[in-house]
């Protein structure tokens, strides 16, 4: 098991927890970020700056096993397909049977973009936000490590 992060746009309290959560469980913690991006981590794998290269990356990284932190609705559905855990910074866990309804919420917001329309953006980060993260984190890695 390693915890793989979506560094690009990931909030710096997130990834600290990540690193906390990871050193306490002895579990390696991996952040992909392009070449932009300046993160301290034991594992860091820095890309290109070209469009999805994180995601391949990531993608790329993660077995069946694994925790993924992203906020991106597709990345997510491919690394749940890989059998890995996925969640967002903001502790909510994607999980296989409500995936293709946000990828569909995704697809129709796009199209009200494209076509002039606004759409609402994330809602501004909490510690509230931090502390469900970090739950969620420990509850995926206690559902794995019970179940192997």
């Amino acid at each position: 098991m390693k915890i793989l992060v979506d560094a690009d746009a990931c909030p710096r309290s997130v990834l600290q927890i990540c690193r906390s959560v990871g050193q306490k469980y002895a579990i390696p913690v991996w952040t992909v970020a392009s070449f932009n991006h300046h993160i301290t981590s034991d594992h860091h794998v820095v890309v290109g700056n070209d469009s999805q290269e994180v995601d391949i990356k990531v993608i790329n990284l993660t077995k069946g096993g694994d925790v993924v932190v992203t906020q991106d609705w597709g990345l997510a559905a491919m690394v749940l397909s890989r059998g890995a855990r996925c969640l967002t910074p903001t502790g909510r866990e994607y999980r296989p049977d409500r995936i293709d309804f946000l990828l569909e919420e995704r697809e129709v917001k796009a199209k009200i973009r494209r076509t002039g329309g606004r759409t609402r953006g994330p809602k501004k980060r909490t510690g509230a936000d931090d502390k469900r993260f970090e739950a969620c984190l420990l509850r995926i890695i206690a559902d794995t490590v019970n179940n192997t």
